[in-house]
């Protein structure tokens, strides 16, 4: 009887757990799209991220903390797809997919983002392509508030410097 007990339990925890999964599916798929630019590897990281989250669920000591949690070990796990993208192919970009319809404009973002301290890319890819605010990101970085706003604004001096040198930029596509 112990073991139908156990058993259950069990097949409780992992519903939950596949819930609350389910549940910010469109958020991580956004942030995964956003650092690897193509749905089959953002799905595969989400698989993957979903897959080390349930094996260390025990180390997540406080359940309201699902969400920031998760999104760390997605992050991680989309910088470890694009250093070893870095080191397969001597391309500096990946192409996005032939059916993301991309502006000229997003495009020529896409390519600067790539030229910022991947510190200060986090920051903009959550917080202007995935529309977190910065105590979002302070919970999901675990980097206090005020460290994110410095981030934030040396990366937007970045990029603005990065635009400035980018002799296209301002003229009409």
């Amino acid at each position: 009887m112990h073991t139908l007990s156990a058993d259950a339990d069990y097949a409780c925890e992992e519903e939950r757990f596949y819930q609350t999964v389910l549940s910010h599916r469109n958020q991580l798929y956004q942030i995964a799209y956003s650092y690897l630019r193509n749905n089959e590897d953002a799905l595969e990281a989400i698989q993957e991220a979903t897959f080390r989250a349930w094996k260390k669920r025990k180390t997540l000591k406080n359940p309201a903390a699902f969400k920031p949690w998760i999104i760390r070990i997605l992050i991680y796990i989309c910088i470890d797809e694009q250093r070893r993208r870095k080191r397969i192919s001597p391309m500096p970009q990946q192409m996005p997919e032939p059916s993301v319809q991309l502006d000229h404009r997003r495009l020529q973002m896409l390519s600067v983002l790539e030229k910022i301290k991947p510190k200060y890319r986090h920051i903009l890819l959550l917080r202007y392509y995935n529309d977190m605010t910065v105590p979002e990101i302070a919970r999901i970085l675990d980097k206090p508030e005020g460290t994110i706003k410095t981030w934030q604004h040396q990366a937007l001096k970045q990029l603005r410097k990065h635009m400035d040198k980018q002799e296209d930029w301002y003229d009409e596509a």
